[in-house]
C-alpha cells in the first residue's frame, strides 16, 4: 500500500472525488442564496417518516457511536481501532475549537421572532449555540474517509459518502445547524482526516506484527 497524503488520497479517491464535487456544488449555492433561503428550504421539506429518521441518522455522527465502532475494531485489528478513534478525536478538537471561538447562534436563536415559521421535530432539544462547524457532520466525514480508507474494497467508499452526507443533512433537518456549519464541518472532517492518516500510518510502531492484530487474533 502506498503511504503518506498521496496514498491516502488514492485509497480514499471514491470517497473524494464526488465529495469534492459535491463541495464545489455547495460552495456554489452558497454564492447564490443566502442563509435564510437555504435554511427555510431545507426546513420546509418535512415528512413524518423523515422527522422519525433524522434523529438515528444524526446518531450516526455522534461521538459514542466512533467509539463503539472502535471498540468493535480492536477484537480485529488494533491499528484500525486506532486510526478511527484518533481521527475522531483530532477532528473534534478542531471542531471545538472552532465552535468556542466563534460561538455562533444555532438557527433557534438566530431566527428567534420567526419560530412561528420553522418545523421542529417532536422530542428533539435543541441547541442554541456554538453552531458553527456541526461537529456531527464533522465527525461523519472523518469516519467516511478512515472506513473507506481501511475497507478493501474502496467503492464503498461510495456508500460511506453518503451516510455522510445524510447526518450533515440531518443536521440541517434537525434544525441544529446551518448549511454553512455542515459545509466547513465536512471539509474538516474530510481533509483533516486525509492529512491525520497520511502522518499516523506512515510510524514505524503501527506497522508492528502486534499493531495489526486484534483481540480475537491474540
Amino acid at each position: 500500500m502506498k503511504t503518506g497524503a498521496k496514498g491516502v488520497l488514492h485509497a480514499t479517491r471514491y470517497f473524494l472525488i464526488p465529495y469534492l464535487l459535491l463541495l464545489c456544488t455547495c460552495l456554489v449555492l452558497k454564492l447564490l442564496y443566502s442563509r435564510a433561503d437555504i435554511y427555510f428550504a431545507v426546513n420546509s421539506l418535512y415528512s413524518a417518516w423523515a422527522d422519525a429518521a433524522a434523529p438515528y441518522i444524526t446518531d450516526l455522527g455522534d461521538g459514542i457511536t466512533i467509539i463503539v465502532i472502535s471498540l468493535l475494531l480492536t477484537l480485529y485489528s488494533y491499528r484500525n481501532a486506532f486510526l478511527l478513534f484518533t481521527s475522531y478525536l483530532i477532528t473534534s478538537a478542531v471542531a471545538q475549537l472552532l465552535k468556542y471561538g466563534f460561538d455562533a447562534p444555532r438557527p433557534r436563536v438566530y431566527f428567534e421572532k420567526e419560530l412561528s415559521r420553522i418545523h421542529f421535530v417532536k422530542n428533539v432539544y435543541i441547541h442554541g449555540s456554538h453552531s458553527f462547524p456541526s461537529g456531527h457532520t464533522v465527525t461523519a466525514f472523518s469516519a467516511g474517509v478512515v472506513l473507506t480508507y481501511l475497507i478493501r474494497e474502496r467503492m464503498w467508499g461510495l456508500l460511506c459518502l453518503l451516510m455522510a452526507v445524510l447526518v450533515g443533512y440531518s443536521r440541517m433537518y434537525l434544525s441544529q445547524h446551518f448549511f454553512e456549519d455542515v459545509t466547513v464541518g465536512s471539509a474538516i472532517g474530510a481533509f483533516v482526516t486525509v492529512l491525520w492518516l497520511g502522518y499516523i500510518d506512515q510510524r514505524k510502531f503501527i506497522k508492528s506484527p502486534r499493531w495489526n492484530r486484534g483481540i480475537m487474533k491474540i
